[in-house]
This record gives structure tokens, C-alpha cells and sequence, in this order.
């Protein structure tokens, strides 16, 4: 009998103490921080930028802007006045930031000029520094940084930068071809196969001028020269297909996803990106378009980090063990959003394993202002 009532008592303490471990355990797991916020202004769009990181010193791209109230369905970015494309770096993992603005020190500015894009006008302090041609560039730089920004959403010109010294000076822009399209929108998604070999996944205009299409092109000699190897998807008859994320899985294979309207879709190449194959959606519904991120983990794994634009709106995450033919179910890793303009996440692992997503997001406890955050999660094992 005594041992019964010893046995009743443990199993009530473990059902009182169980939560509160448990809380604990996920507090542990997931962590957030901010990267960027400033009172009266817009961070917005890492996405649009890149990451880079060089084992715990990561470096991210972002837009500044003015805060403006223009609804719950727009960008709340005041378009009359400047956007300013900055960078924020961490030391420590992801951890603590602080925010680099190369343009106005005089050491690259990592703009377009602005025919007519809507996040604001150009800024005045610094003007886009005038393409060069390229003279060659050494991917396998331990110290490169590379980066992609394009001048419309739409059909337009796209450059390119690059940095040997973990971004802190870049070299002047080169342009990046049309690829006999009628523009190009591209943004930061590239894989490294060699010292002067390197994969682009870019954006380009529909036959009718609107965005947007992905292909692949290719580089052998360094940057000097681009090479289109081939349409990842079909045109989209209706919206678009835009913003690629892709990993190298294989020599032969590569892993492509696709912001399109309302979900992320993916495709495979098994012969080095000639030819491709529509794979499962690894997401049905972003609630409206919202572009993926893709990253290989140490242990062999693909994750796949997106915002949600649905209530509740939310930073999120699948897993798939193979190759992106299944996927997990879906990790809710931030769900505490005010509001549908969040996300464009991009995602790095650090040395310890812990993965580390930036994204632009906004709660009720921060305010109406949108701001970069990140946050720092350790995936389930395997």
C-alpha cells in the first residue's frame, strides 16, 4: 500500500512539473532576438538581399524605409521617401547584431537605381555606383560574400557585387545579362561548384514583360561571362514563379524551390540542371505568396524555412530526409505575428548545429513598425 501512495505522489508531481519542463525544454530550442528595429522606420525584406556567414560571424542584407500606415494589405513603407539596402552582422552566432551601411561609408553601395520600384524613392546621401565589367571573380575566396539586386520586379536589369573580406568593402557592380529575355529580377541564390564555376538561379520577366519566371544560368570563367542553361519550371500562364531557393544535394543533383502566388512549389535535377522534374509541393498555402528558404543541414537533412501569411501568421519550417520527395510536418518556430506583412526569411546553420533564420516581422508587443528579427532553433534529430 505505501508503495502505491509513493507511486501516486510521483506520477501527481510529474503531472504538475511535466508542463513547466516541458516550457522550459521548447524555451530552450527556440530563441528570438532582433536584428534591426527602429522606432518611426520599415525593416523589410532579407530576401531580397542574402546571408552570408563564415562559422559564427553571419552577415544578412535589408531594407530600411519610413514607416507608414497604408493598411493592413500593403507594405507599410512610405514610398515618397528614401529605402536604404543595409547589412547587419553578427559576431556570435546570431545572437547580437549591429547594422553596417556600406553606401554611406563609401565602401559599396549595394543598390539599384530606382526605376519606379515601389519600397521608395532613391536615396540622396549616396548615388548607385556605375556597372564595370567584371574581371574575375574566385569563388572559393574563404572570405567571399556575393550578392544579387535587381532594378524592377519585373523585367529590368539586374548586377551583381562581390566581397573578399566577409562584406565590409565590395567591388563595384557588374551587370548581369538578359539572357535574351525581356529582364531580369534577380536576387541572391547561387551555388559555388568551383574557383571560377558558379550556378545562378534568377528570375525573369513572362513573355508578357510581367514577373516572373526561374531559370538557371551558369558562369566558368569567373563572372566574366553567363551562360543560360535552362528553364527550371514552365511560364506560368496565370501569376508568377519567382524568387528560387536551391541546394546542391549531389554532383549531379540540385534541389530547387519557388515562391509562387499562393504556395512553394519544387523541382529536381538529376543531370547537373539540363533537365527537371516537378516534384510535391513542400508547401500547399503561404496564405499569399512568400518566398522559401533552403539550406542542407550537417546531418544530410533539407530544411525549408518560409512565412506564413495566414492567421496565425508565423515563421515556419519543413523538414525532408529525402532529397524533398516527403516533407515533415510543418514547425511552427514563431507564430506570435500581428499581421501578413512578414517573412522573406533567410536561414544559415551554425558550427553548434542550431539553425538561424532573419526575416521581417511585426507583433502587437513591438508595435506597428516592421522590423528584422531572427530567430535561433535547434531542428528535432533525426
Amino acid at each position: 500500500m505505501r508503495k502505491q501512495i509513493i507511486l501516486l505522489l510521483l506520477y501527481l508531481i510529474f503531472l504538475y512539473q511535466a508542463p513547466v519542463l516541458f516550457a522550459q525544454s521548447a524555451e530552450r530550442e527556440i530563441k528570438n532576438v532582433k536584428v534591426y528595429f527602429e522606432k518611426g522606420m520599415f525593416g523589410g525584406w532579407p530576401a531580397n538581399f542574402g546571408i552570408w556567414n563564415w562559422g559564427n560571424e553571419i552577415l544578412v542584407g535589408f531594407a530600411k524605409g519610413y514607416y507608414k500606415d497604408l493598411g493592413a494589405e500593403r507594405h507599410n513603407i512610405d514610398r515618397e521617401k528614401p529605402e536604404v539596402h543595409l547589412l547587419a552582422r553578427s559576431l556570435d552566432g546570431g545572437e547580437t547584431w549591429k547594422t553596417e551601411d556600406p553606401g554611406k561609408t563609401g565602401k559599396g553601395a549595394l543598390f539599384m537605381p530606382n526605376h519606379g520600384s515601389y519600397h521608395g524613392v532613391e536615396r540622396s546621401d549616396v548615388k548607385p555606383q556605375k556597372p564595370v565589367t567584371c574581371k574575375g571573380i574566385n569563388f572559393l575566396n574563404p572570405n567571399l560574400a556575393f550578392t544579387l539586386r535587381m532594378s524592377s520586379t519585373d523585367g529590368g536589369e539586374s548586377r551583381f557585387w562581390y566581397s573578399y573580406n566577409k562584406g565590409h568593402t565590395w567591388k563595384k557592380p557588374s551587370k548581369l545579362p538578359n539572357f535574351n529575355t525581356l529582364g531580369t529580377a534577380a536576387r541572391t541564390d547561387y551555388i559555388i561548384d568551383g574557383k571560377k564555376e558558379c550556378t545562378l538561379f534568377i528570375t525573369a520577366a513572362k513573355s508578357d514583360g510581367k514577373e516572373g519566371r526561374v531559370m538557371c544560368v551558369k558562369t566558368t570563367d569567373g563572372a566574366k561571362h553567363w551562360n543560360f542553361v535552362s528553364w527550371v519550371a514552365p511560364e506560368p500562364k496565370e501569376g508568377y514563379a519567382i524568387m528560387p531557393a536551391s541546394v546542391r544535394l549531389s554532383p549531379d543533383e540540385i534541389l530547387v524551390t519557388i515562391r509562387r502566388n499562393t504556395h512553394i512549389s519544387a523541382y529536381m535535377t538529376s543531370d547537373n540542371c539540363k533537365t527537371w522534374k516537378r516534384l510535391i509541393n513542400p508547401v500547399e498555402d503561404t496564405g499569399e505568396g512568400n518566398p522559401p528558404a533552403l539550406i542542407k543541414l550537417q546531418d544530410g537533412r533539407i530544411c525549408l524555412v518560409y512565412g506564413s501569411r495566414k492567421k496565425p501568421f508565423s515563421i515556419c519550417a519543413r523538414l525532408s530526409s529525402d532529397k524533398g520527395q516527403s516533407w515533415s510536418n510543418v514547425y511552427s518556430i514563431r507564430s506570435d505575428g500581428s499581421g501578413r506583412d512578414i517573412g522573406y526569411p533567410r536561414v544559415v546553420q551554425r558550427p553548434d548545429g542550431k539553425i538561424v533564420v532573419v526575416y521581417y516581422f511585426q507583433d502587437e508587443k513591438t508595435g506597428p513598425e516592421r522590423y528584422i528579427g531572427c530567430t535561433i532553433w535547434t531542428p528535432p534529430s533525426i
